[in-house]
């Protein structure tokens, strides 16, 4: 492509253009994959955390022996039913499952394409400074999603699939059980991306490791109400959910102090 400095705005838009088509081709290929895999997709992946072999109810019945709780985390059985009311249903689950997948799966290369978007507006030192974010930023991406994959989503199907209310029985339709996992995991791996964007704040001088350290009582309170929205209503749920989030935002706030002394190190050479 040409010389960024040298591009007008049309070109601009031109290379915006590519930058998109390449991150929707990339979406629909892995998307394609996954349309022709549902089989494995479906059986292996979207309703395993309603088998009572999930690797996650595995992991929560070993630590509830092993801390002599006996049985109390154990998943013993899940009774409630998944069925299809709608003609459309079960095909219209098959599409976003698969388009929702082809994102998960193509994330890295469409931040890749955005990053290559706004790489050459930046100065030679930025880039040097944010060697890596590509890598970084993917793999807090996929962090994120397996945390909520594997931790948030079963939590939130056990409580809100076993709920019991008088007589009624649980039947939950595949739209209404296919988006609580899909939302689940993918909110779960944008959440994550927090250090990325404290990163950029703090490059920009929006936000400084002063603020967020003020905030800090602030964030806490935010990120409790959050879980226990997205979490079962009892305390071992809402800290597992929280614990993962508070990390980073302190990670947030070590990485706002760095970019921040560089800041004030370039103003104090300029000036």
């Amino acid at each position: 492509m040409a010389d960024q400095d040298e591009m007008s705005f049309l070109e601009h838009l031109e290379e915006l253009r590519f930058r998109l088509m390449r991150s929707v081709i990339a979406i629909f290929a892995f998307g394609i994959v996954l349309f022709i895999f549902k089989d494995f997709v479906f059986d292996r992946i979207i309703f395993a955390p309603r088998r009572i072999d999930f690797a996650s109810f595995k992991a929560w019945c070993w630590i509830s022996h092993n801390i002599q709780l006996g049985d109390k985390l154990c998943v013993k059985s899940i009774d409630y039913e998944i069925i299809n009311t709608t003609m459309l249903g079960k095909f219209t689950a098959h599409i976003i499952v698969s388009l929702i997948g082809g994102f998960i799966l193509s994330f890295p290369v469409v931040f890749h394409q955005f990053w290559s978007f706004i790489k050459p507006g930046l100065r030679k030192n930025e880039v040097k400074a944010v060697r890596g974010i590509s890598f970084f930023t993917a793999l807090l991406f996929f962090s994120g999603v397996l945390f909520g994959y594997f931790v948030i989503a079963p939590l939130s199907l056990q409580f809100l699939g076993n709920y019991e209310l008088s007589d009624v029985e649980s039947k939950i339709t595949i739209m209404s059980y296919m988006k609580l996992v899909a939302s689940i995991t993918l909110a779960a791996g944008i959440i994550f991306q927090l250090p990325v964007v404290v990163y950029f704040l703090s490059k920009i001088g929006i936000v400084t490791p002063e603020l967020l350290r003020k905030y800090r009582r602030h964030a806490l309170v935010v990120v409790l109400i959050i879980s226990a929205i997205i979490t079962p209503p009892d305390l071992t749920s809402q800290v597992l959910v929280s614990l993962p989030v508070l990390l980073l935002y302190e990670i947030s706030i070590l990485i706002s102090r760095r970019v921040n002394k560089r800041r004030e190190k370039e103003m104090a050479s300029k000036g």
